[in-house]
């Protein structure tokens, strides 16, 4: 049995190769090895740098034993060698492995005493070809080597994998020592019956082998599942996965929701399936299933993802630079989100803020300050904001649409599921984990049940998701801005409601930056402009052209320009900005308190710290839209403007006086009193009516269209009301 562990020199195809064949493939592969080790030594670059032969020496002095290799580097040197690699690499990466071994024996010789025997080194490989998507793998890409981005899902536990077993005879105790195991998730056939021939002796019974546990040689091997990215991903389809089998110092280089490329060989294993009789896995005859065998993984750029508009040249440079300086970049952002929706102006600002977001900052103390903004759009249906959640969805370099209704909290945030294959318990990342560097968009947000929405808190303040079930406690990162849609608690904005409209405790109201509260309000010359708007657009919807109109942005230049922003710019405010706005937060806090006491009953949206944070936020995400290192007074100005107009206003929407709040339950208890289901009676009347009761037509008006709103009243178009008093 000498040499029957070395799979790589003796070998056989088939039954009918004579020894000229068998001695030719050996020594094809003997000089295989010799120009590896010859590379390993020789490739250098400028200045005569060493890098392969430095680095292992170094790595495996200090009990790394593993060495990283670039494939073009390899092809520069050796252009044959890198090809039988690439087409090849279950037969040559062995031999590569081989010859880094030999290599580390030569430098690192003499040893200390007690490490006379060498370690084995694993080659992990990278590449700067372009990826492939996961749809175009095909039977024909079996055992080549591909590269993949996607994001991981789920990740296993470590879990030891033999590469070279020994195995015994029950009956007769014969010992076979170093069989070689297949890498991968393929497994060892154990003989069915023994080969020894004992004269005076019974025949072994069938199946008498069984494998020696302390006599074997194991490696640390980890499964994960891999996700087709979602920019990849046809209308209408699901998300295809892959399962990947990363060994040794592969092992826990990634977690659930991290975007990464990965190079591997595109492997086949059995599928297996329950039988029904005995409860036993049985194999598919002829039928294999794909998986990935890792031999390199990358890790996209601090969280902001890789994707196509991550590959950008000098000349797009050089263009982002000249509208980074143009002066009006802020409001053409602002114009080129989601054109074919009419007004909105001040949320498309705010949404703009959201795409770019502030500067994310680690403390001395080991705490971080999220950048990503927040913002929650909130009020009547009919006014777009489905839309616009849909459009920040595909103009971010990383978007996830959920809906709120169909959401759970594991599916928000990470769900710990068994394993179908080896009962274990593994962690699949949600829509925020997957979202991670990116925007989720979540719709139908009042339609989530209250301990959905609490599951959220961390995950939208701290930035992490921190998971402890079925003997799993870790911590995930979910660094992605929200922007969430929903109705007020009576499906439509009621004025005279106030507070009650909204139906969020202040624990999830503090940590949105920005609260838009979204009116469908009844205006003649408003509603002519949007009707012709929404012709237009139906009229010329098969006639619209690529290019964009005059001062838009494309949706591809939106998705680059934000990408080269927030991963070339991070800005701080400056000393008179941030004195400035320490002054109006004092300011808006008296304010938000001399309100309470005005009205003799608290807001629903608190005014507290996360504010003032919201507001830095805000103020760094314009300067970073400009590329410039420091946030101004102008930027300042600006985002206490948005900071007005969204979460102050809404703050302040609805909370009425207790004289006028009475006022109008007594207009309201009389008109339900006083006419009965179906009368008709003129608009007019009723408010003369109650005007000679000393009553103010505007607070009639108010409580009538309040009623109307709630479907208490119809409204006639001849200015008749038909009371159905519900």
């Amino acid at each position: 049995m000498i040499g029957f562990d070395d799979p790589g020199l003796f070998f056989s195809d088939n039954f009918s190769v004579d020894d000229n064949q068998s001695n030719a493939g050996t020594t094809n592969l003997h000089s295989t090895k010799k120009k590896f080790k010859e590379f390993l030594r020789e490739f250098h670059t400028e200045n005569f740098n060493y890098k392969y032969r430095d680095t292992l020496k170094r790595r495996y002095n200090l009990g790394q034993y593993f060495l990283e290799i670039n494939i073009e580097d390899l092809g520069s040197y050796d252009e044959t060698l890198a090809d039988k690699l690439t087409k090849q690499p279950s037969e040559f990466l062995p031999l590569l492995e081989e010859a880094a071994k030999e290599v580390a024996d030569e430098l690192t010789a003499p040893r200390p005493k007690g490490e006379e025997e060498v370690q084995d080194v694993q080659i992990m490989l990278s590449s700067e070809a372009n990826a492939s998507s996961l749809r175009d793998m095909k039977s024909d890409a079996v055992s080549h080597l591909v590269k993949i981005p996607g994001i991981i899902v789920s990740a296993s536990g470590i879990r030891a994998k033999a590469t070279k077993i020994t195995i015994q005879c029950r009956s007769c105790h014969n010992v076979i020592p170093n069989l070689a195991v297949r890498p991968g998730l393929e497994g060892y056939i154990m003989p069915r019956k023994c080969n020894t021939e004992q004269a005076g002796r019974p025949k072994c019974p069938q199946d008498p082998y069984f494998v020696m546990p302390d006599k074997c040689k194991c490696v640390d091997f980890q499964t994960l599942k891999l996700q087709e990215l979602p920019d990849g991903i046809p209308q209408g389809e699901i998300p295809r996965h892959v399962s990947l089998y990363c060994d040794r110092y592969l092992c826990d280089k990634v977690v659930p929701g991290n975007k990464v490329t990965v190079l591997g060989v595109f492997s086949i294993r059995k599928v297996t399936r329950p039988s029904r009789q005995d409860g036993k896995d049985k194999a598919l005859t002829g039928v294999r299933a794909a998986y990935m065998r890792v031999v390199g993984i990358q890790l996209s750029s601090d969280g902001v993802g890789a994707s196509a508009c991550s590959t950008i040249t000098a000349e797009d440079e050089d263009l982002l630079r000249r509208l980074a300086a143009s002066p009006n970049i802020y409001e053409r952002l602002a114009n080129s989100i989601a054109p074919s929706i009419y007004g909105c102006t001040d949320i498309k600002k705010a949404i703009a803020c959201l795409l770019f977001g502030g500067s994310r900052k680690r403390l001395p103390d080991g705490l971080t300050r999220r950048g990503d903004i927040n913002i929650l759009l909130l009020g009547d249906p009919g006014t777009a904001k489905s839309q616009l959640l849909k459009f920040v969805e595909n103009v971010s370099p990383i978007g996830v649409y959920t809906s709120g209704k169909g959401s759970s909290a594991a599916g928000l945030t990470a769900a710990v599921m068994r394993d179908p294959a080896t009962r274990n318990f593994v962690m699949e990342g949600g829509a925020m984990v997957l979202a991670d560097g990116g925007v989720v968009c979540i719709d139908e947000f009042d339609k989530m049940r209250e301990d959905d929405r609490v599951a959220i808190h961390e995950a939208m303040e701290q930035q992490t998701i921190s998971i402890a079930k079925a003997g799993i406690t870790t911590t995930l990162n979910t660094r992605c801005s929200v922007l969430a849609a929903a109705n007020s608690i009576f499906g439509r904005w009621d004025d005279t409601k106030g507070e009650q409209n909204i139906d969020f405790l202040p624990t999830i109201l503090s940590r949105f930056d920005m609260i838009f509260i979204v009116k469908d309000e009844h205006n003649k010359t408003r509603d002519m402009i949007l009707a012709r708007h929404i012709m237009n657009v139906h009229m010329n919807a098969g006639q619209v052209s690529e290019d964009p109109k005059e001062g838009e942005l494309s949706v591809e230049l939106i998705k680059k320009y934000i990408y080269y922003c927030r991963t070339r710019c991070g800005p701080r405010l400056n000393a008179q900005a941030a004195e400035k706005l320490k002054r109006r937060y004092v300011l808006m806090r008296s304010g938000s308190l001399q309100h309470e006491k005005e009205s003799k009953h608290s807001s629903g949206i608190p005014i507290t710290v996360r504010q003032l944070e919201a507001i830095i936020r805000i103020s760094e995400s314009l300067a970073k839209m400009q590329l410039l290192p420091f946030a101004t007074e102008t930027h300042v100005n600006e985002a206490l403007r948005l900071f007005q107009v969204s979460t102050l206003d809404a703050a302040m929407s609805g909370n009425l006086a207790e004289e006028e709040h009475e006022m109008l339950m007594r207009i309201e208890k009389q008109l339900k009193r006083r006419f009965a289901i179906g009368t008709q009676v003129s608009h007019q009347n009723i408010v003369n009516d109650f005007v000679q009761q000393q009553y103010s037509e505007i607070s009639v008006n108010k409580v009538i269209l309040a009623m109307i709103r709630r479907g208490q009243l119809q409204h006639r178009m001849q200015r008749r009301m038909l009371y159905r008093i519900s």
